[in-house]
């Protein structure tokens, strides 16, 4: 059977492997904020590899349009939260809403990832996020998503399954398709990767059947206005969720809180390894911190000891380090004498389309529930 899943595996290697080198730098490339000869060279190579990427993409989304490669059914209903661009769209936060809005309702609620760059052989970043955010709910890591499903199922009676990261993940069937758009950086430059930050042609979201735009208090109305046109435009429906990310709490290792005010006019630091470190200090300085050093890392860093000493020189002046919460998770407690560590927690907020988002997760709950009162009755002598 034709496929082009030994294609695209090999460009996202190569497309991490780019992105990983330099994440900053590998962005004012790709952005063209980079200038020169040089530059325009290797925006013209990396050009040259999104046409294959784009022919692969296409290749394998048209093999499950036409149904020539197969998609299975999960054994429960599955909500897919997933993004169009790489890089951080606030996939995690709103993952931990859904499955806790599913938890809060009695249903039995597990999630399912790829455990992308796991730290050991249990447990990512997100997964050690999600456990703090989602306690009690079981997360299966299963770089096969069918397999992981019917874990989900099985060893931990799932009745909803909420999938992080599936919307490229097509071999596993989905009742409701969330993607969700970064505000800041909505078409990823407008191009595929590893030219641009498109994972896929924007004709792809006409498959989603819900929209949430991100960071939405990150731009002003008329970008978001532009936003919305282009998804309806490429929807033919401008139907979609707003959601920001506001501060919840800043808290270091120990659980111990700090008001984000307690930051403002001190000389702090700043640090982090996520999709969208450009986010990450615009949150900060919403909130009026003005950081004096900034370090930005890959995507999903593990940090070494080089690592956390460049970190210590760079902050030894300031009186404290801000992070966010998916690096806190991964670095160690500082020694009594270094400069104290906080990270940044945030939680969605729905500021628009309550009622869209919360009608499809009733329709999923619904299905969930006469699935399992038809299994009972399956059961029942």
């Amino acid at each position: 059977m034709l496929s082009a899943e030994p294609l695209l595996p090999r460009f996202r290697r190569l497309s991490r492997d780019t992105f990983a080198v330099n994440e900053t730098a590998f962005r004012d490339l790709i952005s063209g904020q980079r200038l020169g000869a040089t530059a325009s060279l290797s925006r013209a190579g990396l050009s040259a590899m999104s046409i294959a990427w784009s022919a692969a993409s296409r290749l394998r989304n048209g093999l499950f349009d036409l149904r020539i490669s197969a998609v299975h059914p999960a054994p429960v209903p599955v909500v897919s939260v997933g993004n169009i661009t790489a890089g951080g769209t606030g996939k995690t936060p709103v993952v931990a809403w859904l499955s806790n809005w599913f938890a809060n309702r009695n249903i039995r609620v597990a999630l399912l990832s790829r455990g992308y760059r796991s730290l050991d052989d249990t447990a990512n970043d997100e997964k050690l996020v999600l456990d703090q955010l989602c306690p009690g709910i079981p997360h299966v890591l299963q770089s096969d998503r069918v397999a992981g499903a019917a874990t989900c199922a099985a060893n931990h009676a799932a009745q909803v399954i909420v999938l992080d990261d599936g919307f490229q993940h097509r071999r596993l069937a989905r009742d409701l398709d969330i993607v969700l758009v970064d505000a800041t950086n909505p078409w990823g430059y407008g191009h595929l990767l590893p030219r641009g930050l498109l994972r896929e042609p924007l004709s792809g979201l006409r498959r989603a059947h819900l929209i949430a735009v991100t960071r939405v208090d990150h731009v002003d109305d008329r970008a978001l206005e532009s936003i919305v046109e282009r998804i309806a435009a490429i929807r033919s429906s401008g139907d979609h969720v707003r959601i920001a990310f506001p501060v919840y709490r800043v808290v270091n290792h120990d659980g111990w809180t700090r008001p984000l005010a307690a930051f403002q006019g001190k000389s702090v630091g700043a640090m982090c390894g996520i999709g969208n470190p450009a986010a990450f200090r615009r949150t900060l300085e919403q909130a009026g911190i003005a950081p004096t050093a900034f370090l930005v890392y890959p995507d999903h860093h593990h940090y070494s000891a080089t690592d956390l000493r460049e970190v210590s020189v760079a902050m030894r002046a300031c009186d404290a380090v801000l992070t966010t919460q998916k690096d806190l998770v991964k670095i160690p407690r500082p020694e009594p004498d270094e400069v104290p560590l906080y990270a940044v927690e945030i939680r969605p907020e729905i500021v628009a389309g309550t009622d869209l988002i919360e009608s499809r997760c009733q329709q999923v709950l619904d299905t969930a529930l006469l699935s399992a009162s038809a299994s009972a009755q399956r059961t029942t002598p």
